[in-house]
């Protein structure tokens, strides 16, 4: 199992190129399913969560081809022979819950298992079920799979969601493009992601109003065709490097960075003495004393800070001076890494869904675990600031959501490596 070795080395000069987004291309992936015609992505992120994507939909009959060094998808469900989306893959990524939508909406019928992913809360998926049961469809529950079915297709219908969920808005907005009448979907997620997938369907034909607020009206079609859409930035990703020059100083240019994607998050480097700067390439950051500021933190949806910068943004504040306070309101189980940045000297005390982190003078290389995707790479940019080495096993997750760490960081001067391992 490999693992990632980081020896702190000072400050980081640089620009680092930042992907498309991981959580959007997972989205729109699944978007090919609702029409016979092609589909081609852009700047698309090049992660084992976008082969495992691609697995399932080949596995429904779907033709994926990947260009240009993975960067270029093209998609085509013109002769669709599945329509059961298997537990051995869907276990492996809750995303895979997106294909109901899209199958049920053209094909009147899905089988789908309920889905797997990391270990940062329950995420059940009843919002997407009553979503789409909103538009006329019939579910039933059995041996772990859903078995949806509208033998007379989808119709217009009113949904509010109890709470903001981007699944299950993903997964109904899709669905709607197909149904038949109106349908008016209210408290819906408005992340960038969810954006970007309007903008899709509507380059393949989709009558979508709303996206970005916090009500969309979808006006059913026919069909829909093809479209070729590039993938927004990942805005994840970008927040995550724009955090190497904060943690450990230095000045870095992130190209594709765009404040309004990271508005909130760039508030709090703002407020923690953080300089975040627009250029004509994208954002530079970096220090403006040679001190971090302690500020207090609280995930919220979309415009808020979002919960995958919550274990980043916690690294950083283990060296800030003074006290962070940390609520996690998104999910649970989501201080996993706490443990871990304790092991390299944190001063961390985790109560529920609070953090409280004392920062401290440095940090101390150790060996650490990753627990999840955010965790892992939360322990990477805490290993660019630490004394000595730190080793970060079961980078596996790390994959999942990062293209070319290594890379990328060594590429600012970072002292990173990927030990390969039996």
């Amino acid at each position: 199992m490999d693992s990632i070795l980081v020896t702190g080395n000072g400050p980081l000069s640089g620009r680092i190129p930042i992907a498309g987004a991981k959580n959007a291309c997972l989205t729109l992936m699944p978007a090919t399913l609702l029409s016979d015609q092609p589909l081609t992505l852009t700047n698309a992120p090049r992660l084992s969560d976008i082969r495992t994507m691609t697995t399932l939909l080949q596995s429904l009959g779907a033709e994926v081809s990947s260009l240009q060094d993975g960067q270029v998808l093209t998609m085509s469900s013109h002769d669709l022979d599945n329509l059961t989306a298997d537990y051995d893959i869907v276990r492996k990524m809750r995303a895979s819950i997106l294909v109901l939508g899209p199958m049920l909406a053209r094909h009147g019928q899905a089988i789908v298992s309920l889905p797997g992913g990391c270990a940062i809360g329950a995420r059940p998926v009843d919002l997407h079920l009553r979503a789409l049961e909103a538009m006329g469809a019939e579910m039933d529950l059995r041996d772990g799979y859903v078995h949806a079915k509208a033998p007379n297709g989808l119709k217009g219908g009113r949904f509010a969601f109890p709470f903001v969920s981007v699944g299950a808005t993903e997964n109904a907005l899709m669905a709607a493009t197909l149904a038949r009448g109106t349908t008016v979907l209210e408290n819906v997620a408005r992340e960038p992601e969810i954006v970007d997938l309007a903008r899709c369907l509507r380059a393949m034909g989709a009558q979508i109003d709303g996206d970005g607020t916090d009500t969309i009206t979808v006006q059913g079609v026919d069909q829909l065709g093809g479209a070729t859409h590039p993938v927004v930035t990942d805005r994840i990703e970008l927040g995550t490097y724009m955090l190497a020059p904060a943690i450990c100083g230095g000045k870095v240019e992130l190209l594709g960075g765009r404040r309004d994607l990271v508005g909130a998050f760039c508030d709090k480097l703002e407020e923690a003495d953080i300089d975040v700067t627009e250029t004509a390439d994208g954002l530079t950051v970096s220090r403006r004393n040679n001190v971090v500021r302690a500020v207090n933190v609280t995930t919220e949806p979309f415009p808020g800070f979002p919960t995958d910068l919550q274990a980043q943004m916690m690294a950083l504040l283990c060296t800030a001076s003074g006290t962070s306070v940390l609520e996690e309101t998104i999910f649970e189980n989501r201080f996993m890494h706490a443990p871990e940045l304790i092991r390299m000297g944190a001063r961390i005390e985790v109560h529920g869904g609070t953090a409280t982190v004392t920062g401290v003078d440095c940090l101390k290389g150790a060996p650490v675990m990753a627990t999840d995707l955010r965790a892992s790479v939360s322990l990477i940019l805490a290993g660019l600031a630490a004394e000595g080495e730190t080793r970060v096993s079961r980078v596996y997750h790390l994959d999942r959501g990062y293209e070319h760490v290594v890379r990328k960081l060594s590429g600012v001067g970072a002292k990173i490596e990927r030990i390969k391992e039996e």
